[in-house]
C-alpha cells in the first residue's frame, strides 16, 4: 500500500505541478508581452517537461544516475512512439514545415550530441554546462525569429496557450507568482515521493534503476505531454500535439540531462553500458524515423500512429524480458529483427511511394 501511495500520490503532485507551472509561467509571459508563438514552443513544451527535470534532477542528487539518464531516454522513446501514436490513432496528424526544416533536426541533432558525449561513459559537469549554453542559445534564437512571424501564427499560437476560456481568474500577477511557486513545490514534493517508490519497486522486483527508469519512470513523467497531445489531437489543434513532443524532446536532451549533469558536481552521471549498446539508439532511431515520415507526406496517418504504439509496446516487452533474461528473448529478438523491422521498411517505402505518385 506504501509504494502504491507514493507511486500516486507522486504522479498526482508531478501532473498538478506542471499545469500549475506551466498555466502559470504561460500567462506571465504573455502577460509581459511574450509572444505566443515563444510561450508555445518553450514555456509550454518545456513546462510539460518539468516532471523529467525534478525526477532526473532528484535522482542526480541522490546518486541514482541510472534514473536520471534512463528517465530522460525513455521519456523521449516514450514520446515519439507512444504520445505521437495514440494521437495519430484519434486524429491523422499535421505536420508544420517548421517542425520539418528545423526543429525536428535539432531534436535529431540533440539525440547524436548525447550519444557522442556519453562515449566515455559519463556525462559530466562540463557536458552538462554545455548542454544548458545550448538550450538558452536555442531559446534566445526561437524568441529572435518569432519577431518575424505573421499575425495569424501569433494568434493561432494565442489562442492555443492561453485556451479558449475568458475567465480571467488568472490574469494577475500576484496569482500567477503562486500558481509558479505552487507549481515547483508540488513538482519537487512528487518528484521525491515518484523516485522513492521507484527504487522500492526496482529493490522489490530484482531488477536495475536502468530498466525502471527507462520504462515505469519515463511514462509516468511524460503524463504531461500524454494529456497536452491527446488534447490537441482531440480538439483539432494537430501542429500543437507534434510541437509538444518535438519541443519537449529536445528540452529533455538539453535541459533535463544538462541540469541534473551539472547538480550530480563532479560525480558525473554514470552512462551505463546496456543504454549505449541499445536505448540511446533506440532513441536516436525514433527521432531520425520522424524526418522521412513527416516529409513524405506531412503528417502522420492513423495506420503509422498503430506501428508507433506497436514498436513502443514490443519494445517495452523487450525490456522486462531482458530484465528478467527469459527464456523468450532470444526468440523475441529473432521475430523483430527477421520480420517486423523488415516488413515495416517495405510499408514506410510504399507509403512514401504512393504519397510522392498522388
Amino acid at each position: 500500500m506504501t509504494l502504491a501511495f507514493g507511486f500516486l500520490a507522486g504522479l498526482a503532485l508531478l501532473v498538478v505541478g506542471a499545469e500549475l507551472l506551466v498555466r502559470g509561467a504561460s500567462r506571465l509571459a504573455l502577460g509581459f508581452g511574450v509572444s505566443p508563438l515563444v510561450v508555445g514552443l518553450t514555456v509550454v513544451a518545456f513546462g510539460t517537461s518539468a516532471p523529467e527535470v525534478a525526477v532526473s534532477v532528484g535522482s542526480a542528487l541522490e546518486g541514482r544516475t541510472d534514473i536520471a539518464i534512463g528517465n530522460v531516454v525513455g521519456s523521449n522513446i516514450f514520446n515519439v512512439l507512444f504520445i505521437l501514436g495514440v494521437s495519430a490513432l484519434i486524429s491523422p496528424l499535421i505536420v508544420n514545415v517548421q517542425l520539418i526544416r528545423q526543429e525536428v533536426p535539432i531534436m535529431i541533432a540533440a539525440s547524436a550530441l548525447l550519444l557522442s558525449l556519453a562515449l566515455d561513459g559519463v556525462v559530466g559537469m562540463f557536458d552538462g554546462a554545455l548542454f544548458v549554453g545550448l538550450l538558452i542559445a536555442y531559446t534566445t534564437f526561437l524568441i529572435v525569429q518569432s519577431r518575424s512571424e505573421p499575425k495569424a501564427v501569433q494568434d493561432a499560437f494565442a489562442l492555443s496557450v492561453a485556451g479558449s476560456s475568458r475567465s480571467t481568474w488568472d490574469a494577475r500577477l500576484p496569482t500567477q507568482l503562486l500558481m509558479i511557486g505552487g507549481g515547483l513545490a508540488c513538482l519537487v514534493l512528487g518528484a521525491d515521493l515518484f523516485v522513492d517508490a521507484a527504487v522500492t519497486l526496482a529493490t522489490t522486483l530484482g531488477v536495475s534503476d536502468i530498466v525502471i527508469g527507462l520504462t515505469i519512470v519515463a511514462a509516468g513523467t511524460s503524463l504531461p505531454e500524454v494529456a497536452t497531445s491527446i488534447m490537441a489531437a482531440i480538439k483539432g489543434e494537430r501542429d500543437i500535439a507534434v510541437g509538444n513532443v518535438v519541443g519537449s524532446n529536445t528540452f529533455n536532451i538539453l535541459g533535463c540531462l544538462g541540469l541534473s549533469a551539472l547538480a550530480a558536481g563532479d560525480s558525473a552521471l554514470v552512462v551505463a553500458p546496456s543504454l549505449m549498446r541499445f536505448d540511446i539508439w533506440v532513441m536516436i532511431a525514433v527521432a531520425v524515423a520522424c524526418l522521412p515520415m513527416f516529409i513524405t507526406g506531412r503528417q502522420i496517418a492513423r495506420w503509422e500512429g498503430a506501428v508507433f504504439v506497436l514498436y513502443y509496446a514490443a519494445y517495452a516487452g523487450y525490456l522486462i524480458l531482458a530484465a528478467q533474461q527469459h527464456d523468450a528473448l532470444d526468440a523475441f529478438s529473432v521475430v523483430m529483427a527477421s520480420f517486423v523491422l523488415p516488413l515495416t521498411i517495405v510499408t514506410l517505402a510504399v507509403g512514401f511511394v504512393r504519397r510522392e505518385a498522388s
